[in-house]
């Protein structure tokens, strides 16, 4: 996926790789746009590019969406299991989106529900056997991809912008 200007992208200022000026059209942007909305935009852009690239190749390569992929991320860095709140609140998204996101991964054996000790009401959500070794596989050929998404930006170019991310979301946590 070079980054090269298509018939999709007008020139609006912002550098691409041999110097010139490109940007979407879809974002619509123009000289006059504030500098914050044009880097809010390239940085959607991106993600947008990449996540649907990584859901087409979850759902051909595993036959998973990547909801179900990302609960199965957050379950496996906890493995004595979370709450459904609480995996609600990471995945940013509503209780019933993982209660039927929980109850898919339940009937195909990757995930079980388990009664908290305190309060039989409350449920927490756990990987099974199964659902680890699933997850591990997936895991490692989602790295890959990212990395082959991502082949083109140096390593050093990835530091500082890790770095300058991490500085934005200090900025905007302390909001």
């Amino acid at each position: 996926m070079p980054a090269t200007p298509n018939d999709n992208e007008v020139s609006a200022g912002l550098p691409d790789d041999d110097g010139g000026a490109v940007l979407d059209l879809a974002s619509r942007l123009t000289q006059d746009h504030h500098q914050s909305l044009k880097l809010w935009l390239r940085m959607l852009s991106c993600t947008v590019k990449i996540e649907n690239e990584i859901r087409s190749r979850l759902r051909s390569s595993f036959d998973i969406t990547l909801p179900r992929f990302d609960l199965m991320a957050q379950l496996e860095r906890h493995p004595d299991g979370l709450r459904m709140g609480e995996l609600s609140k990471r995945m940013m998204v509503t209780g019933g989106n993982i209660t039927g996101i929980t109850d898919q991964l339940e009937t195909e054996g990757l995930v079980l529900r388990v009664p908290a000790p305190k309060d039989r009401r409350v449920y927490s959500v756990k990987l099974t056997a199964a659902g680890r070794a699933a997850f591990a596989t997936m895991a490692q050929v989602h790295e890959g991809w990212i990395a082959e998404l991502l082949h083109g930006v140096s390593p050093q170019d990835k530091t500082q912008l890790i770095g300058l991310l991490s500085q934005m979301k200090r900025q905007l946590d302390d909001n």
